[in-house]
């Protein structure tokens, strides 16, 4: 059977291309027909430079790794899926063996296969991206989406449950008040975890107003704070109208930013870094000292952040999606056809207002 794909040869450069379609090895491995894959800005950035950090593209590799489908066939041990069943992909499959898995952090094991993300292992092919009409994976890395649940919405769970895994190591909790620094996708996901995980008030900060304003539309903020034209540090406390913040989540990896958020920091307080920087920044480590304040590292996601960001949807579309608290649909501005793959990375690439686009499968 045939698997159309979309491949990023180089910088610059993808093309469709045909792969055999992956088939059932393991009892466990489930078969899902891809149908709609969100784009991240990791595979611009891989588009556009060809690396990340330390992730160099040098071999082609299919795109992808936001996506829902639909189950087409199952391994003999599979008991949880069966064939017709929605499900969201989580993307990154560990080794079974190394200490990270086993301690429960399987996100940080070094060995991680990572949809759409290079692997540096000589000779060994990228592991593929989710950019595909057939994609293989664990009966284990995949959940089932309830059935008021549509496939796009599937498809945000990936980057919903970066703000779920960055909720968690904040231990937000009811009568938190969290700010949380970057309007983009994952930041507008990471406070609507912390609105969902019970934070009373949640503060957006951004440089665009009208992402600001569609933070307070769709129902993830209760505030917001222009950090370009609205002042400094007092002036944000004075627009949180009292509220003291107790947690940061800062998903831009701005120094700007990472300053700001240790100042209007309690003290006592958790902060916890989601975004990346493209290299060191200077850090206020005295205030950070004094104020005895807790700081988190997060790294995609872990042990049951999917699940959990399956039922924040799940409740918040319980009644209706004219009665949902947030509107998580408003995050897709954008929808592309398969075979106008190459025409959304382009669009995204170049800004024009998207916040988040989401690909078809193939036909």
């Amino acid at each position: 059977m045939s698997n159309p794909s979309l491949v990023l040869n180089k910088i610059d450069d993808i093309s469709f291309e045909e792969y055999d379609s992956p088939v059932i090895d393991t009892p466990y491995d489930v078969i899902v027909e891809v149908k709609k894959t969100g784009i991240c800005g990791s595979d611009i950035h891989y588009y556009a430079h060809g690396k990340i950090g330390p992730f160099l593209l040098t071999k082609p590799m299919v795109l992808g790794h936001e996506s829902a489908g639909i189950v087409s066939q199952v391994g003999s041990s599979v008991t949880g899926l069966k064939v017709g069943d929605n499900v969201c992909i989580e993307p990154g499959l560990p080794s079974r063996l190394s200490d990270e898995y086993k301690s429960g952090k399987y996100n940080l094991c070094p060995h991680m296969a990572f949809a759409a993300t290079p692997n540096s292992t000589e000779g060994e092919p990228n592991p593929p991206g989710t950019l595909c009409k057939y994609y293989k994976c664990p009966e284990d890395f995949l959940v089932k989406l309830p059935s008021h649940i549509s496939l796009e919405l599937g498809a945000l769970v990936e980057p919903l449950s970066v703000g779920v895994h960055a909720s968690k190591l904040a231990k937000i909790s009811l009568g938190d008040n969290v700010i949380v620094f970057g309007a983009g996708p994952v930041g507008m996901l990471a406070a609507a975890s912390a609105k969902s995980f019970g934070a009373s008030n949640v503060l957006i900060v951004d440089i665009f107003d009208d992402k600001l304003a569609m933070a307070k539309k769709i129902g993830v903020a209760t505030h917001t704070f222009n950090s370009k034209t609205e002042g400094n540090v007092d002036e944000l406390l004075a627009k949180f109208e009292g509220h003291h913040p107790t947690v940061v989540l800062e998903c831009t990896g701005a120094g700007p930013c990472i300053n700001m958020g240790i100042a209007a920091l309690a003290p006592g307080g958790r902060y916890v870094q989601v975004g990346n920087a493209p290299g060191p920044v200077s850090f206020p480590i005295t205030e950070f000292a004094t104020k005895e304040l807790t700081m988190h590292g997060s790294f995609r996601y872990g042990y049951n952040d999917y699940k959990t960001g399956v039922a924040i949807l799940d409740k918040n579309y319980k009644n209706g999606k004219e009665n949902a608290p947030i509107d998580f649909e408003a995050l897709i501005t954008h929808r592309f056809k398969f075979k106008d793959a190459i025409k959304a990375y382009d669009l995204v690439r170049g800004g024009n207002g998207c916040v988040k686009c989401i690909i078809d499968g193939p036909e």
